[in-house]
C-alpha cells in the first residue's frame, strides 16, 4: 500500500492556509464560497477542488468545526474526554494519539551532557502543513518543526538543542519519516507505536505526557491541561511548557485553546494551528461518520 504524502498536498495546503486567514478574519460576516475565491482571486469551482483535496471537506464545512461555539462545546467536554483516553489506554483505531504511546525521556545525565554520544539524523520533507524538519535518533523522533523562519534558522535550533551531539543529514529517511507520520487516516491500523525522545524538565515531561493523551481531533483548555498534569492553577506555567515544545503535531500544543474558545498562540503560526484543529476534527468526524452536515 502507498502511504506516501501526495506530492499536491503540500501545495494545496499553501492555498488552504490563506483561506483558512481569511475565513477566521470574516467569520462574522458568514462569508459564502464565492466570496471566498474572489478575495483569494481564484474561481470558486478551483477552490473547493483544492480545499476538498487538502482537507477531504469543503471550506464551509471546515468553518463549522472551527466556531467558536464547536471549540466551546469541546473545552466543556475537556475533562471527560482526558480522563476518558486515560482510562482507555489510548487504545483504539485509527487516531494519530494511539501510535503515541512509547516514547523515552532523557536522563539527567544526558540533559547536562548536552547530547554527547548521540546521533542525530535530520532532514527537510513535505507535510499536509508545508515543508517540516524532522530529527530522530535510534532511540525516536526528537524533532519536528514546521518552516516559518527559513530553513536555515530552524536547522540552528535543531544544533542548539542537542549541541554535543553528532548530526547527520539524511533527507531520505527524513522523507520516510514523515510519511509515517501524516499517513491516510486507513493506513494506521497495525502499524507499530511511534517512539519519541523527550528532553525537558519534570514538570515539562509532565504538561508533555497530560498533552499525549489528548484524542485527536479534540480541544481543552490550558487550566484543563494543568488539571491533567496535576498542576491546577499553573495555567501559565503550562503555556511555557508548550511554547518550548519542539515536536510540533507529535506533542499536540494544538490542541489546547483560551478558556473563551479562541486559538490562542502558536509558535507555527495561527494558520496552521487552526488548520490542525479542522483536519484532526474532519479526519475524526468522516471517520465516525458523525461529520457536519454541509
Amino acid at each position: 500500500m502507498n502511504t506516501a504524502v501526495p506530492a499536491s498536498t503540500d501545495r494545496h495546503y499553501a492555498t488552504a492556509a490563506r483561506a483558512i486567514a481569511w475565513l477566521q478574519a470574516h467569520a462574522a460576516e458568514q462569508p459564502s464560497l464565492e466570496a471566498l475565491a474572489a478575495a483569494l482571486h481564484l474561481s470558486p469551482d478551483h477552490l473547493q477542488r483544492v480545499f476538498l483535496a487538502w482537507a477531504g471537506v469543503s471550506p464551509k464545512r471546515f468553518v463549522q468545526y472551527l466556531s467558536k461555539e464547536h471549540a466551546l462545546a469541546r473545552l466543556r467536554e475537556g475533562d471527560t474526554v482526558l480522563a476518558a483516553s486515560h482510562s482507555a489506554g489510548l487504545s483504539g483505531p485509527g487516531r494519530l494519539h494511539d501510535l503515541l504511546v512509547r516514547w523515552q525521556a532523557v536522563t539527567p545525565g544526558e540533559v547536562r551532557a548536552w547530547g554527547s554520544g548521540l546521533t542525530v539524523h535530520s532532514g527537510w520533507g513535505d507535510t499536509p502543513f508545508g515543508p517540516a524538519l524532522i530529527g530522530w535518533t535510534d532511540r525516536g523522533v526528537c524533532h519536528l518543526v514546521f518552516e516559518t523562519d527559513g530553513r536555515d534558522a530552524h536547522e540552528h535550533e535543531l544544533q542548539q538543542h542537542w549541541p554535543l551531539a553528532r548530526h547527520t543529514t539524511n533527507p531520505t529517511g527524513a522523507q520516510r519519516w514523515l510519511q509515517h507520520i501524516f499517513v491516510p487516516e486507513h493506513a494506521t491500523e497495525g502499524r507499530q507505536p511511534l517512539p519519541l525522545l523527550l528532553c525537558g524538565s519534570a514538570f515539562q515531561l509532565q504538561v508533555w505526557q497530560a498533552l499525549l493523551r489528548l484524542p485527536s481531533g479534540h480541544v481543552v483548555s490550558y487550566q484543563a491541561l494543568a488539571q491533567a498534569a496535576g498542576r491546577p492553577g499553573a495555567s501559565r506555567a503550562v503555556g511555557s511548557a508548550m511554547a518550548a515544545n519542539t515536536l510540533g503535531y507529535l506533542m499536540p500544543c494544538h490542541r489546547v485553546l483560551r478558556g473563551s474558545g479562541e486559538s490562542g498562540h502558536y509558535r507555527w503560526g495561527p494558520e496552521r494551528k487552526l488548520a490542525l484543529l479542522g483536519w484532526e476534527a474532519a479526519r475524526r468526524d468522516t471517520a465516525s461518520g458523525s461529520a457536519l452536515s454541509p
